[in-house]
């Protein structure tokens, strides 16, 4: 039987070099040289008792550009230059080995290797184990510094941003250290130490679990999260957008995906909610199978009959998808499906589950086929018990193509489409679809509509109420709610200040929240708590304000406080 051992290549005509084996070193440090641009790590041979193998990808700074892992169920891992905005021509690999026999492993002294006799000068001796582990949690909070790109940049480049107009939408890098107008919150989430006045001047709070900026509080010091710093671990999600949230029980949710300050996608990427307290886990190595790659852009929803997670779609920089993965949250295991039936890679289109079967609709192409930066009009379903993708008849007056919109099931007989975009347009209009006649129709709507948006978040509060909250409308982040009755077709704006802050991409969910209650006061900002009630709350999470800024904070809104203020 071969024994167990991992090995890189590096670049695309490089041999496999063996960087562990299963008698060797735990930990090697090995130089990647100035040409190359591609390296990918394997393992091969049996894993035995070994966990998993951790990998950095490191600068000459000795920050982490990308953190992965190989585990027995995903045993290979690649990285591309363009991939990754930081690589440069001083690029160590760090690899280290937990789990198993580790008896004769040497963890004060690792290997340092040289690839083709290459080995940058700037390079210092790696850190150790417990000192590369507090570098990890610096990086996450050194994603954030200096935020010279807007939110949208990789989407405008590869989708191009509602209003179409590049001059309009697309960022100009600036200086590091230069500021910028409009309200500005902490750079990036996984550092909510750094607070940013807004635009009147004023330092507020973001990032609290529970709570978001107290409206109008003029206050620079305020009580902190609890947020990654170089002595502690990282206890909540990294600022992102266009993550999922999926709530899998009533006081359970799994956050997956997602992309944060410099285009980057998330290197924590799979996190898991729990409301009765409102803390964080990690969940991205509790899981078994192969974990869904880095994207954004995508669908994640709950089945609870099966009890399992269909994520499909999405985008990763000019790499989109139209693969299915489902966790199943009993086992905790993923797989991938291999599916029959044919549907395009999409991203920023909407899913929804009927009948045990996903439901999607639009979502934007990848470029250059099928159409060139061109969006969807066809609804799409896949039957999980088939393994199939199929489109059905459907008539009636259907939505134009659009992606980013939102799509709500009412009463398990109509899903409301609303919104989205299709460059140069973007939409505020509304379409029903009767999931039992398959027809679509237009919703002539009373009352004071949203304006046209995409990106933005939607939750079903009742049987007749939906709510629509931020979004992006081309040119800002947008920060208004309003709230639809789908028996007299009728909008209400809703104004609350715990949903003030401009934001989009963001996820918005109803579960509830068992064993306190929030009650947020305008006057401190303080936060009050009814021990032992039980209660359904909004919960929004993440997003951008296309200046910059990620957020990672969780806000809690009452749905009756909610309902009460239409």
């Amino acid at each position: 039987m071969e024994d167990f051992g991992v090995y890189a290549v590096f670049g695309v005509n490089g041999p496999p070099q063996r960087l562990l084996s299963a008698e060797g070193s735990c930990r090697v440090s090995v130089a990647v040289p100035a040409t190359v641009r591609q390296v990918v790590l394997f393992s091969s041979g049996p894993w035995g008792e070994r966990i998993c193998v951790n990998a950095e990808l490191n600068d000459a700074d000795r920050f982490p550009i990308t953190i992965g892992k190989l585990t027995p169920y995903n045993k290979c891992l690649s990285w591309e230059q363009w991939e990754e905005e930081t690589w440069t021509n001083t690029v160590t690999l760090n690899v280290t080995l937990e789990g198993g026999n580790l008896v004769k492993a040497d963890w004060s002294e690792p290997v340092l290797l040289s690839v083709k006799e290459y080995t940058p000068k700037d390079t210092v001796a790696p850190l150790a184990a417990r000192e590369l582990n507090g570098k990890r949690k610096r990086e996450r909070v050194s994603e954030g510094d200096g935020d010279e790109k807007k939110m949208m940049t990789r989407e405008e480049e590869e989708n191009v941003c509602p209003n179409g107009t590049m001059e309009k939408t697309t960022p100009v890098r600036k200086a590091r250290g230069q500021t910028k107008g409009g309200q500005k919150l902490f750079s990036n989430g996984g550092d909510s130490t750094k607070v940013k006045g807004t635009a009147s001047g004023a330092g507020e709070e973001q990032g609290t679990v529970g709570r978001t900026p107290p409206h109008g509080a003029a206050r620079a010091k305020s009580r902190q999260a609890k947020t990654p710093t170089q002595s502690t671990p990282l206890l909540s999600p990294s600022g992102r957008w266009g993550q999922t949230v999926c709530p899998i029980d009533a006081q359970t949710a799994i956050v997956i995906g997602g992309q944060g300050a410099r285009m980057q996608f998330c290197k924590d990427p799979m996190w898991k909610l729990c409301t009765e307290d409102m803390s964080w886990v990690a969940a991205e190595t509790l899981a078994e199978g192969p974990t869904p790659e880095a994207r954004i852009g995508h669908t994640a929803v709950y089945d609870p009959d099966s009890r399992r997670i269909f994520v499909f779609g999405g985008s990763k920089n000019k790499k989109w998808f139209n693969d299915v993965h489902i966790l199943d949250t009993q086992s905790w295991k993923w797989t991938m499906v291999e599916a029959q039936g044919k549907v395009p890679p999409l991203a920023y289109h909407s899913c929804s589950m009927f009948r045990g079967e996903l439901f999607v609709l639009g979502g934007v192409f990848p470029r250059p086929n099928p159409e060139p930066d061109g969006c969807s009009d066809s609804l799409y379903i896949f039957d999980p018990h088939l393994s199939i993708w199929y489109q059905p008849i459907v008539t009636g007056d259907k939505p134009s193509p659009r992606s980013g919109h939102s799509a709500c099931v009412m009463q398990e007989r109509k899903i409301y489409v609303f919104g989205g975009w299709d460059t140069p347009v973007c939409y505020n209009d509304m379409y029903m679809l009767d999931l039992g006649l398959m027809e679509f129709s237009a919703v002539k709507t009373t009352g004071k509509a949203p304006s046209p948006r995409s990106w933005h978040g939607s939750a079903v509060l009742s049987d007749t109420k939906f709510l629509i909250h931020g979004g992006y409308n081309g040119n800002n982040a947008l920060c208004d709610t309003f709230v639809f009755d789908t028996d007299t077709n009728s909008w209400t704006e809703v104004k609350l200040p715990q949903l003030s802050v401009p934001r989009a991409g963001h996820s918005i969910i109803t579960m509830e929240t068992a064993g306190h209650h929030h009650r947020f006061s305008e006057e401190d900002g303080d936060v009050d708590m009814d021990a032992g009630s039980v209660s359904r709350a909004l919960l929004v999470f993440g997003g951008g304000d296309n200046e910059g800024n990620f957020y990672s904070d969780l806000t809690t809104v009452a749905v009756e406080e909610l309902l009460g203020a239409i």
